[in-house]
């Protein structure tokens, strides 16, 4: 998604367009993370990058759309651009750790001498 964004509507309030924006948004990226990952992908990550126009738009995280539409808002802008592009994310692979057994140590499901 590369977008311009407008507070302004003619059959808006302002603020209700900055909900409608948010739900956009949202609509967006819930319809990405559904699409099916090629095989050897665990999931989808998102570059964004946010601004004022397309020339001065700067990478923000991920979590921070949100924050960056409303603090828009809030400074009194008419617009702004979002850009919102998925790409292939890995999850790091856990090395297997094997424990050690330390001499006289009993194993958990072992049974004692006495039996139980």
């Amino acid at each position: 998604m590369k977008k311009t964004f407008n507070f302004k509507a003619k059959n808006k309030a302002p603020a209700r367009q900055m909900e409608a924006i948010k739900f956009e948004v949202k609509k967006y990226i819930n319809r990405e993370k559904r699409k099916a990952t090629p095989e050897g992908v665990d999931f989808w990550e998102f570059d964004c990058r946010f601004g004022f126009t397309e020339d001065t738009a700067e990478v923000i995280k991920f979590v921070d759309i949100r924050s960056c539409i409303t603090k828009a808002f809030d400074e009194g802008k008419e617009s702004f651009y979002l850009e919102i592009l998925s790409k292939a994310g890995h999850k790091p692979k856990k090395p297997k750790v094997r424990p050690v057994k330390t001499e006289g140590e009993i194993e958990p499901n072992a049974k004692t001498e006495q039996g139980e």
